[in-house]
């Protein structure tokens, strides 16, 4: 509210905007969502009334998000439960915080539904919307790119990305004519430092390492190999070039098959979860970046029976490491554990099957035993 409040009050230089806990980060968006708020609640002095309205965002973020499971019919029930009630740390995230992840990721998973209509335009104008609140939906990027070019090809692709560039422009216009430096420069700024004290998961390195720039550029240079294999090997159909996904879909050598819900889902929730287990630092808020992906991510492969138990321990897991505060070396080094063994299972359980083998030519099929028959 304190970051907002000098733009109420006529500040158009983004350098001139701070607030209690440091200069205003984050993107022209969120200073109109949360100067609506400032508005809504007195400015800024109602704060009982700040967490009703976000209460009521959380519910439409988990009708957003069921949606989207009802979609793709691959996870039980019963784990629905568990993303309601069982985590305390989202709770906190939503009603308690009132952070601005939580509206990024609402905005977000209201993107997702219009892509799984067709609705591709809608779908970048809201995405390119909740990248303007917070930047780390940026993460499904990748994947979302991935999509229009499989869907569109590159010439069908560039409207779309247009559409996502035109309302960045159209949102910073304010900021970009009074100081176009100082707002690119402050709201896309994507070599900030983060604080150690806060970091969940990297608690278990030395401090100069944290911060090292060559750490940073090894995880950068992690994120980008597991999204070139991902994107080789299970986003994009085995034995067919990738470089196919540049022609229109009408001139390719195999026409690809319509993008069906469970494609979009996985690729779009895949691409997040890698740059999550790649960030430089997660905080405590940032849980809400893929808590809600994370049963979808579990149950997208195949489970036997007995395999549902291990898949909600790891749930648990992951939620006990979030609720540890301050972080601590173990909590830090389960996360990762927990994250290592999403990412084996998304690579296994999703493997391409082998293509049948073609019967030789003049060779008549072996007949059937009785007991076969």
């Amino acid at each position: 509210m304190a970051e907002v409040e000098g733009f109420a009050n006529g500040t158009r230089d983004y350098t001139q905007l701070r607030g209690d806990t440091g200069p205003l980060v984050y993107p022209a968006g969120f200073v109109y969502i949360f100067l609506g708020l400032y508005y809504a609640t007195g400015r800024g002095a109602d704060v009982r009334l700040a967490q009703y309205i976000f209460a009521g965002l959380y519910l439409l973020n988990l009708l957003l998000v069921f949606r989207i499971y009802c979609r793709t019919n691959k996870v039980p029930p019963y784990v629905f439960f568990f993303m309601c009630c069982a985590s305390y740390r989202i709770h906190s995230i939503f009603v308690l915080r009132l952070f601005n992840d939580p509206v990024a990721m609402a905005i977000l998973f209201l993107a997702v539904n219009l892509f799984l209509e067709e609705h591709w335009s809608w779908g970048c104008l809201l995405f390119s919307l909740a990248v303007s609140v917070k930047m780390n939906i940026l993460l499904f990027a990748p994947g979302l790119l991935f999509l229009l070019l499989k869907r569109f090809g590159l010439l069908g692709c560039i409207p779309k990305l247009c559409i996502c560039a035109l309302l960045q422009v159209l949102l910073g216009l304010p900021f970009l004519l009074a100081n176009p430096v100082g707002y690119l420069s402050r709201s896309f700024d994507l070599g900030r430092q983060f604080q150690f004290k806060w970091t969940v998961n990297w608690r278990f390195l030395p401090e100069e390492v944290f911060h090292s720039r060559v750490f940073h550029a090894l995880l950068l240079l992690a994120h980008l190999a597991g999204l070139g294999l991902f994107a080789l090997h299970r986003w994009h159909r085995s034995g067919e070039s990738i470089l196919s996904l540049l022609k229109d879909p009408a001139d390719r050598k195999h026409p690809s098959p319509p993008l069906s819900v469970n494609k979009i889902v996985f690729v779009l929730f895949s691409s997040n979860f890698l740059g999550v287990c790649c960030s430089r630092s997660l905080h405590y808020q940032f849980y809400v970046w893929y808590f809600h992906t994370l049963p979808y991510l579990l149950w997208c492969t195949p489970t036997a029976k007995l395999a549902h138990m291990p898949k909600v321990l790891l749930l648990g897991v992951i939620e006990l490491c979030w609720n540890t505060y301050p972080s601590t070396v173990c909590s830090s080094l389960s996360l990762h554990i927990c994250h290592g063994l999403v990412l084996l299972q998304l690579w296994y359980g999703t493997a391409p099957l082998p293509a049948p083998h073609a019967p030789q030519p003049g060779k008549k099929p072996a007949p059937l035993s009785k007991k076969a028959r």
